[in-house]
């Protein structure tokens, strides 16, 4: 039946017509090509996060990373199973106390160290806010209390530790033994004892060394009593108050009082309730001295060697182990306490945690008084005294120390290298393992971390506790061991796939040789036929030994295995050269399982954080010794180790603050010793190279050296917080700022920066950007809106020319003169717009108004009028001798008269005053002139673009044919009354001279100002006074002091040739005939001079012939002044139309009947 229903659905496969197979083949060509582009894909982020980022890598940053450390989800109870109850019961206990003292270790060592270190810092001493202090203690204070249920824990487990071993100790004759213990030494749980009681002496000497942490409890104590005074004003109840004080209380006396570890020792130990009285038992106190000697034994051959790796912490825990033993039994071994001091000599000081250092000479003394009094009082004050000398010798050999490590580690990273590249060979597997242990651990992997770390540590932190100033020298070859540190644990790193490979493989290798050996002594147990119940714990405990290492290398196993054959080596169960061996083999196994741990733990650098003051010092070793600069990623990487701790921090209300704080020392530290310190040099060598033909100073690197930087660009990235910091970014970036700013601030300089710019690419690889300012000058100068507003100083300071249309400066303090030119306003006014235009010319207006006030006062002093009026009484008297001409020497004497009136402090006469007036006046009417023409170089450059001006298309006529949008015609409308602006602007250019004529000329002309009509009797006057100071400037031009030296003057001309025009006296001036006068005067005077010359030739007088010389040059150069000033003054005379007369011009206009010209100026000036 079954078969029936099945048949038809196989019905289509009896036959096989291969489309199966097409398909499979194409599935799995599918896959292949998937795997392959995947494989690919993998390769491409493998090579990013390899090499591309930089040569030392964030290990928090990893996407993917091998934790080492075995594990397994098995309690302590399920690893020790053997069929000896008893003993099971007695391994698990101790087995369980020490996982507890690991666990309470690591609590201590990542949460209350650091919690405690770190309290008071990431607050600036400057910036500490009024009861900030307090506000950081509250927050505290949960921690401290946290604090105290650890302390009060580690004293139970303390308590619980020496009670279960005295129980296993027991010289009481009644007492039942629970096992025969006779043979037996549990060293383990006496260290891990003694690792407890180094905990809580750590924590006392953190207590004792946090000067912070105490000012700022007495602070709090003392807001506290303000408190209580006034406790509605705080809003607390007043009954919340007295039991917080007596937490208070209690939290001091028990923590900050330095009193933890004391009070570990002198506990009650003889409970009779838990372990009978602990201190007379005879049989443990000598089992207790037992262990702890054992343990120096070993400690005391190690220490200060070369192969030494962590016993100076068991140093530590011996001595804390001794000051226990004092307490519990009052006795002391003299000869041990002696032997423990004499460790002093050799190393006088161990750091227990960052920069916390204990000096264990000062401890044996104070926590055990009754052996010291005992100590001869030299041999201590000695031991004192030799940590000094130990100092000096270590501040002697540190640079040689560096020297030799620099040789070590460089080489085991090239066998670790090689070892590690090279594949396992199929025959000689065990070699390869234990060459490749030995290159971890032994042959100086985990053994250079840990001798490299001691030295910098204890040598950092015994100058910071003794208070000695650390040389220079010092302070870069311990920067130079911190670089090592972190290179050894960045290879460990760098190749964590290879060393995860080996070290499975290695710890297989360990437990097959300690199995061995264990197999061995078993099997010698069994052969021998006399049971006792000794030989059966033996028997059981190597059973447990061989059940625990067949598994993973778990700290739990090796813990199980250590105590199983604690009690498995009695009875001469191992010879004693097996024993070594094997004891060799498990500390080799401890290593390899915890090498990750084991090489974090030692390259840790966070001690650097309160070293951070030797970091300016290394930045500038770094800057000066630029070909390593790649070390940098190290120093880098080892000031981020404090990262991780720092978030312990409790005092604050974020950790963050505190890891801003850091950050932003660190990069301002960064930024000022070598960052700014860099673009600083390479902005000035590219300065000095672009400009060396200005031989500025001697720069041969054979005399002065040479440093070259260019390394700095090859680093690649540093990480540090959330940031990378690529030096030639930097750099480049500040120079692209650098010279952008410097260009626009003057344009003339831009070819010297694109040239520093290429230098800068070819020496240095910096990518620049370009600029993009124009690379000529924008041809500004000043601008117009400048000059409207300052037109009183811009007349005063400026000088015109008429010809050129420009303006030069008189004087400046710089190496150069500026001048203003037509292309200058254009540019201005294409940049305003070209409405500025009239209101410049209404701002000259109101300029001339006041000019004009204080050239009528003059006019109408008593002194100048009667002169003139004297004058012009004269010359219609006169002129019919004098050929209709003014003669000169009249001109000449109102000159010299007027200076008797008095002058100036600076030597100036009033008719020189009254000059530089009328020069301001006419500079005013000249710039009006460039205006005008500014305006229309600025139209006819825009409207360049127009093909016909005379056949302009009207675009929106245009558009609305085409019928497009409403925006469109806009935009079409808009550009139409452009275009028509534009062209009427190009046509016409406004007649400013014509405006400011028409606006002044009936105030002049009228009767109230008939004063002003003696204007042209002055004229002549003038011109001898302008002419003989443009000869006095011209002259300075040859000299060194250039003060007051000019070449032109048009403005004086375009004043007169305004005023008189305004006057409506050009035909009273001409008829004086002023400049004809002139020229007679001065030909007359040299062809006396060439007669003379031809008289006193014959006389052959050559002084005489030398004063005459002198005297034509002379007239020669009057004479050539007063023409240019002719001709300046016909020059001017043309824009003001002067060659007709007000009536005249009257006259035609009615004939052409248009409007007066007065009429078409703007508001303010018709007002």
């Amino acid at each position: 039946m079954a078969a029936e229903t099945i048949a038809p659905d196989w019905e289509f496969d009896r036959f096989d017509d291969g489309s199966q197979k097409i398909h499979t083949e194409v599935q799995l060509k599918n896959y292949s090509k998937f795997l392959e582009e995947y494989t690919s894909q993998l390769r491409g982020i493998e090579e990013a996060l390899d090499d591309s980022i930089g040569d030392v890598w964030d290990f928090t940053l990893d996407p993917i990373a091998l934790k080492l450390l075995p594990y397994e989800q098995s309690s302590l109870l399920e690893l020790i199973k053997t069929d000896n109850k008893v003993l099971n019961k007695v391994i698990t206990v101790y087995a369980a106390l020490c996982s507890e003292v690991k666990k309470l270790k690591y609590e201590a060592e990542t949460k209350f160290y650091n919690g405690l270190l770190y309290y008071g810092e990431g607050v600036s001493n400057t910036s500490v806010v009024e009861g900030e202090s307090q506000i950081q203690m509250g927050r505290f204070i949960s921690f401290l209390q946290e604090l105290s249920c650890f302390v009060s824990r580690c004293y139970e487990v303390v308590v619980n530790i020496v009670h279960q071993l005295a129980a296993l100790y027991n010289s009481n004759k009644g007492s039942t033994k629970i096992i025969e213990s006779s043979g037996v030494h549990f060293q383990i749980v006496y260290e891990h004892l003694g690792e407890l009681l180094v905990v809580l002496l750590t924590l006392d000497e953190i207590m004792e060394n946090h000067g912070t942490l105490k000012d700022h409890w007495k602070m709090y104590k003392r807001l506290l009593k303000s408190v209580h005074h006034n406790p509605g004003k705080f809003s607390i109840p007043e009954e919340k108050l007295k039991p917080f004080e007596k937490l208070l209380l209690r939290l001091e006396g028990q923590m900050l009082d330095g009193m933890i570890f004391q009070t570990c020792v002198e506990q009650r130990f003889n409970d009779p309730g838990e372990g009978g009285a602990v201190a007379k038992n005879s049989a443990f106190a000598e089992e207790f001295a037992f262990n702890i000697r054992t343990i120096f034994t070993n400690v005391e051959s190690k220490i200060g060697e070369p192969s030494e790796i962590d016993q100076r912490d068991k140093y530590a825990s011996v001595c804390g182990l001794f000051v226990l033993h004092f307490h519990i039994f009052r006795s002391v071994d003299k000869k041990f306490y002696k032997a423990l001091l004499d460790i002093c000599k050799k190393v006088p000081a161990v750091t227990l945690t960052a920069n916390i250092i204990w000096f264990p000479d000062a401890f044996l003394v104070a926590k055990v008084p009754a052996a010291a009094k005992l100590m001869d009082k030299k041999s201590l004050l000695a031991i004192r005294a030799q940590r000094d000398v130990l100092l000096q010798q270590r501040a002697q050999t540190l640079t040689k120390d560096v020297q030799s490590y620099y040789v070590f580690v460089t080489s085991w990273m090239m066998k670790m290298e090689s070892i590690l590249s090279t594949e396992h060979k199929s025959g000689k597997l065990s070699e390869d393992l234990n060459s490749r242990c030995n290159v971890f651990v032994q042959v100086r992997g985990i053994l250079y971390a840990y001798s490299i770390g001691t030295i910098i540590k204890t040598t950092m932190n015994m100058y910071m506790s003794m208070q000695r100033p650390m040389t220079k020298t010092s302070v870069k070859a311990l920067c130079r061991l911190v670089e090592l540190l972190k290179a050894v644990e960045h290879m460990f790193h760098r190749r964590s796939m290879f060393v995860a490979d080996s070290v499975s493989h290695i710890t297989q290798q360990l437990q097959s040789q300690a199995l061995n050996a264990i197999g061995v002594a078993k099997k010698r147990v069994i052969s021998d036929k006399k049971y006792s119940e000794q030989r059966l714990d033996v028997l059981s405990s190597l059973v447990l030994a061989e059940n625990a290492l067949s598994g993973p290398s778990t700290k739990e196993r090796r813990l199980v295995v250590s105590l199983a054959l604690c009690v498995g080596t009695q009875l001469k169960t191992f010879k004693d050269e097996e024993l070594l061996p094997l004891q060799l083999v498990l500390k080799k196994l401890d290593l390899i399982s915890e090498l990750s741990e084991r090489v974090k733990l030692q390259c840790d650098c966070s001690f650097l954080y309160w070293h951070r003051a030797v970091f300016p010092i290394y930045l500038d070793d770094v800057y000066d010794n630029a070909v390593d600069a790649a070390r940098i990623h190290y120093m880098f990487s080892a000031l981020r180790d404090s990262v991780p701790s720092m978030l312990y921090a409790k005092h604050m209300e974020s950790c963050d603050q505190l890891l801003e704080s850091y950050d932003k020392e660190i990069m301002d530290v960064f930024n000022e010793h070598l960052l700014d310190k860099l673009c600083k040099e390479i902005e000035k060598d590219l300065r000095l190279s672009v400009h060396t033909h200005l031989k500025l100073d001697d720069r041969n690197p054979f005399k002065v050296g040479m440093k070259d930087l260019a390394h700095f660009f090859s680093l690649k990235p540093i990480r540090f917080f959330n940031r990378f910091i690529f030096i030639k970014a930097y750099v480049t970036h500040y120079l692209d700022k650098t010279f952008y700013n410097l260009t626009t601030v003057a344009l003339h300089d831009w070819a010297t920066y694109s040239e520093m710019r290429n230098l800068a690419t070819q020496r240095y690889g910096l990518m620049m950007t370009e600029a993009h300012l124009p690379s000529q000058t924008l041809e500004q100068g000043l601008d117009v809106l400048e000059i409207m507003r300052n037109i009183h100083v811009f007349v005063s300071r400026y000088l015109y020319n008429l010809n050129n249309q420009i303006f030069v400066e008189k004087a400046s303090n710089n190496k150069h003169l500026n001048t203003i030119n037509i292309r200058h306003i254009a540019n201005s006014i294409r940049t305003h717009g070209t409405g500025i235009m009239n209101t410049t010319v209404n701002f000259t207006y109101q300029f001339l108004r006041k000019k004009f006030y204080i050239f009528s006062q003059f006019m109408y002093d008593e002194h100048i009028k009667s002169r003139l009026i004297k004058d012009i009484r004269f010359f219609r008297e006169t002129k019919d001798q004098s050929d209709q001409k003014y003669p000169f020497e009249r001109a000449e004497k109102f000159n010299r008269g007027i200076r008797k009136l008095g002058i100036t402090p600076d030597g100036q006469s009033y008719l020189d005053q009254f000059r530089q007036l009328i020069s301001q006046i006419g500079n005013a009417m000249g710039y009006v002139r460039m205006i005008r023409s500014g305006g229309l170089h600025c139209c006819s450059s825009a409207i360049r673009f127009v093909p016909d001006l005379e056949d302009i298309v009207n675009f929106e006529e245009l558009v609305k044919e085409e019928g497009l949008s409403e925006e469109t015609q806009k935009a079409a409308s808009v550009l139409d009354a452009v275009l028509g602006d534009l062209t009427s602007n190009s046509a016409e250019g406004t007649e400013y001279f014509k405006k400011l004529v028409a606006v002044f000329a009936p105030e002049f002309r009228s009767a109230k100002n008939m004063h002003l009509r003696n204007f042209y009797m002055i004229v002549p006057p003038l011109t001898v006074n302008f002419v003989e100071h443009s000869i006095s400037c011209k002259e300075k031009l040859n000299k060194k002091n250039k003060t007051g030296a000019a070449f032109t003057d048009d403005g004086f001309a375009m004043g007169v040739a305004y005023i008189l025009k305004l006057l409506d006296q050009y035909l009273e001036f001409d008829s004086l005939h002023w400049f004809q006068a002139v020229r007679d005067k001065y030909k007359k005077e040299m062809n006396a001079v060439v007669k003379e010359q031809s008289v006193q030739t014959a006389g052959q007088d050559e002084k005489l012939l030398q004063t005459m010389n002198l005297t034509q040059k002379r007239l020669d150069v009057y004479l050539q002044e007063f023409e240019l000033l002719h001709f300046s003054l016909s020059s001017a005379r043309i824009f003001f139309r002067a060659d007709k007369t007000a009536a005249e011009e009257i006259q035609e206009k009615k004939e052409k009947g248009g409007p007066s010209d007065g009429s078409t100026l703007t508001d303010p000036i018709a007002k």
